[in-house]
């Protein structure tokens, strides 16, 4: 969750879950990224952190609220950040983090773009809860 007084992501050598350079097909009509888009990979960011608990299926539940610090502009690469929060019977809460690396800075400047926590819910064939198997 994106709270007010929340730090952006600590810095280090951790890998990203996924990075993804944004394009103008991403863009609304103030030249900037759709917030609904950065939401698209926060939430396939997360479930790949949830699958490597052993989920083969995941779905996503809850989204907590987002607030967007930074606007984010084509040709920025987004970094998401993932953290395993809490991991209960059936479900797991994950921490997403995004970070923008500008393209128009020459030094390639990062700016924190939002977090999230979700919760996904470990799902069997017939898309019904199951446990969550330890690795």
């Amino acid at each position: 969750m994106s709270n007010p007084g929340s730090n952006p992501p600590a810095g280090g050598m951790r890998e990203p879950a996924i990075r993804v350079m944004m394009m103008p097909r991403d863009t609304n009509a103030h030249g900037t990224i759709f917030g609904g888009v950065i939401l698209s990979y926060l939430d396939q960011a997360g479930a790949i952190e949830a699958r490597k608990l052993g989920c083969q299926s995941v779905v996503t539940v809850a989204m907590d609220q987002i607030e967007f610090h930074e606007p984010v502009y084509v040709g920025d690469v987004l970094s998401f950040y993932t953290q395993t929060v809490r991991v209960g019977r059936t479900s797991a809460r994950i921490r997403v983090e995004v970070e923008a690396e500008r393209f128009t800075d020459p030094c390639g400047a990062r700016v924190w773009v939002t977090s999230a926590e979700m919760v996904y819910v470990a799902v069997d064939a017939q898309r019904k809860p199951t446990l969550i198997r330890p690795q």
